[in-house]
Formats: C-alpha cells, sequence, structure tokens
C-alpha cells in the first residue's frame, strides 16, 4: 500500500461513515483502555475506510514525539483530531510530519481553561474573573471578592463534565465533593489523570458558540450557533439552533470577530475551531474554545443550514489546499433539540413513529429501550437523546424538532 494514509485521533461513532475517507485510507489512533471498554475493534471490525488501529497513550506527556520516532516514515497526508482530549497530540505530531494543523503551542492553551482565560485575557478579550482552587476554603476566598453567582468547574475536562453554577454558598462543600467526583466511563483511560479546579464569577446572559474553519490564520467559513440550556444548576445543552435564532447581524458580527481575536492569541494555525461564549448587555464573554470540530451534531447542522459539505472543506484545509469558496450566509435553519426524560428504570419508549412523520426531521436518535437506566443530569454524557430537524428558518427548524421531540415519549418508574 503506497497511498499517505490519513491519521485520525480519537474514535468516535461516525468515523467508518464518514465519506471523505478512501477505503484502507485511515490509521486510527486511541487510548488502549478507551479502544477496550468501547469495543473499538468491533465498531471497526467492517470498515472499509480502515487502513490500522494503532494503541497509543495518546495523552501522556511527548506522546506525539515518541510516537512519531517510532513511525518517522509513516508519511501521512492528515493529521487530525476527532474528540476534545486528542488536539495536542494530532497538533504536536502534525508538526512532527510537517502538515497543517492548530499548533502544538495554540492546542495546548485552548485544552486548559485557566492558560486560555490568561492569554487571552491579556490580548483584551473579556473573559469572567477566574482562579484555581484546590480547596472549599479556596472557593470562598474568591467568592468574599466576587460577590453574586459562581461556577465551579474543571481545567481539562470536557461536556461539562464536573460543572456547575452556584446561586450562594450553603451546600458548598456538597457541591465540591460532587464537581470533584468525575467518571467519563468509557471515553477516557483507567489510568489517574489530574484534575485542576477553577471558580468563576458567572455571567447572566445568551449563550452561542462560533465556528470557524481556518486555514494557516484565515478565516475560510464562519458560523454562529444559538445555545438553550436544561433548566438547573449543571451548563448543559438542551437545543442548538443554526444559524442562532433570532440574533441580530451585528451581534453575529462582534461574536466572530471576538473568536478571531482568540486564534489570534493564541497563534491557532489551520483546522476547526468552537468557541462558546455569554453575551451580558451586549458584551461576548469567553467561556471556552476548543481547537476541534464541534459535538452535539453542530456540523451536520452547518451542512444542512448552508447547503455545503463542511467536513469535505476541512481535510481539504488539513491536506495543504485551499477549498472552494464557502458562503457566509445560510439558506435554511436547522436545530437539534436533546430529549427529556425523568431518571429511574425505563418502562417504555412511544410516539417514534408518529414522531418520524413530523415536518422537518432530520433524525431521531434515542437508543434506550425498556430495563435501561436514566441517570440524574450531571453532564451531557447523560442525555438519552436527541432530534434534528430543519426549516426555512432557524425558529423554524427549532420549532419543528421541539414537536417532534414532544412526540417521543420516555416513560420511567
Amino acid at each position: 500500500m503506497t497511498e499517505q494514509p490519513w491519521i485520525i485521533v480519537g474514535y468516535v461513532n461516525v468515523l467508518p461513515h464518514i465519506k471523505e475517507f478512501a477505503p484502507g485510507s485511515v490509521i486510527v489512533i486511541d487510548e488502549p483502555d478507551v479502544i477496550r471498554k468501547s469495543e473499538v475493534k468491533n465498531a471497526l471490525e467492517n470498515a472499509t475506510m480502515l487502513r490500522e488501529l494503532i494503541e497509543w497513550e495518546y495523552q501522556l506527556p511527548a506522546s506525539a514525539d515518541e510516537f512519531y520516532n517510532t513511525y518517522p516514515d509513516l508519511d501521512p497526508a492528515v493529521v487530525a483530531p476527532l474528540v476534545e482530549y486528542a488536539t495536542p497530540f494530532a497538533a504536536r505530531l502534525a508538526e512532527r510530519y510537517g502538515l497543517p494543523g492548530a499548533g502544538a503551542g495554540a492546542a495546548q492553551i485552548m485544552r486548559d481553561k485557566s492558560l486560555l482565560r490568561r492569554v487571552t485575557r491579556a490580548a483584551g478579550v473579556l473573559n469572567p474573573a477566574s482562579r484555581e482552587v484546590e480547596s472549599v476554603d479556596e472557593v470562598r476566598e474568591f467568592a468574599a471578592t466576587h460577590p453574586g453567582s459562581l461556577v465551579l468547574k474543571p481545567a481539562d475536562r470536557q461536556a461539562s463534565v464536573g460543572t456547575k453554577v452556584l446561586h450562594s454558598l450553603d451546600g458548598l462543600d456538597a457541591a465540591w465533593t460532587e464537581c470533584v467526583s468525575q467518571d467519563e466511563g468509557n471515553r477516557v483511560p483507567d489510568r489517574e489523570r489530574e484534575l485542576r479546579m477553577l471558580v468563576e464569577q458567572y455571567v447572566h446572559g445568551d449563550e452561542f458558540s462560533v465556528e470557524l474553519l481556518v486555514r494557516e490564520g484565515e478565516v475560510l467559513f464562519s458560523n454562529v450557533t444559538g445555545k438553550l440550556l436544561y433548566p438547573g444548576p449543571r451548563p448543559i445543552e438542551l437545543a442548538h439552533t443554526i444559524p442562532a435564532a433570532g440574533i441580530s447581524d451585528e451581534l453575529s458580527a462582534l461574536l466572530i470577530a471576538r473568536t478571531e481575536a482568540v486564534l489570534r492569541a493564541v497563534d491557532f494555525g489551520s483546522g476547526m475551531v468552537h468557541c462558546e461564549w455569554i453575551v451580558s448587555d451586549g458584551r461576548p464573554y469567553l467561556v471556552e474554545c476548543a481547537g476541534r470540530f464541534p459535538g452535539d451534531g453542530i456540523p451536520m447542522l452547518i451542512e444542512e443550514a448552508y447547503g455545503i459539505n463542511l467536513a469535505g472543506a476541512f481535510y481539504t484545509v488539513m491536506l495543504g489546499n485551499r477549498p472552494e469558496p464557502l458562503p457566509r450566509t445560510a439558506v435554511g435553519g436547522a436545530a437539534v433539540r436533546f430529549l427529556e426524560a425523568t431518571p429511574g428504570e425505563v418502562v417504555s419508549v412511544d410516539g417514534l413513529e408518529e414522531a418520524q412523520g413530523l415536518p422537518g426531521v432530520l433524525s431521531i436518535s434515542l437508543p434506550l429501550q425498556a430495563g435501561d437506566i436514566v441517570p440524574e443530569l450531571s453532564s451531557s454524557w447523560d442525555r438519552v437523546g436527541s432530534v434534528t430537524a430543519r426549516g426555512a428558518t432557524s425558529a423554524d427548524a427549532l420549532r419543528n424538532a421541539e414537536a417532534v421531540a414532544a412526540a417521543v415519549r420516555i416513560t420511567t418508574v
């Protein structure tokens, strides 16, 4: 086999279906524990795109340099991350092979919320007040000088794991214990990982994310996504609208400009970014920024709303080429609405056939069946399912998605 392979770091379940992957072209790298716990070998057994599955502890320090020196003649055409924890490894490995990527320095800063705050604040980007803390006493010290609601969150985790909004210090000890006790199951290796916690001022406002496709620092595509959250103290997304429903052109342009400022601050090179913001009194405050494709089905929704092949454009960039010009405005709207269920044992799931026939349905993802357990909602991983829908506008798409979600009935005891 002489064609240059494409290296993809981190398995996700859509990987075998990415149409840009030619047969026998892809080397997948993942942690040995994740491969075992997620049964990745079985999932990729009949995947025509697979060239090789390499088990590698890629989240350890210097692991990319170790990999490069183990496989110096691999000569890949692409190195790209598909999961959050893979971004620093993929960026450094791309550098070692001389390929486009985020840049190791940028990826490391973006993976660490504490570093990202320091670097972007110095560049003039608005950030909430924040500090690293190692105990509830340090949280109380911060609260004494920063009155109002607070947020407890880890500096280097994903999917809102270990994140909680505190509107008072009542029950702080229990909240601290809850936030530092984290279990990401089959998504992470079994070995112990360092945990660093942050306490931050809570910023009340509307929430958005900005998705950019970047080539050597140049923005080739931009989108602003609207975000709705589940009620309660956990900042977990209930819905996304693309493009953001009800947003003004001025605010959309401001959010994109602020995201570009973040990328300049960290010196981001090439790839996709997904930056989250809270807008309070018209001013965007940075929440966090990831150097990868967004989750929650956002890439598929972008492709639907804009009528583009975003994945194809991304891999064109990562190959070192320039894609055809991408549109600046959407041709329609798309939305995802996550489903809700009372915690407990599933008795029945009804209404799916009716829901499939409703206007605008793109997909319904609901793997629950009788006997499954619905947990308390503590992170994005606990959501039970989702529906996606299209519409003439993003507001129409959200209404369609909410109608579909309402038709699905999950009964628990």
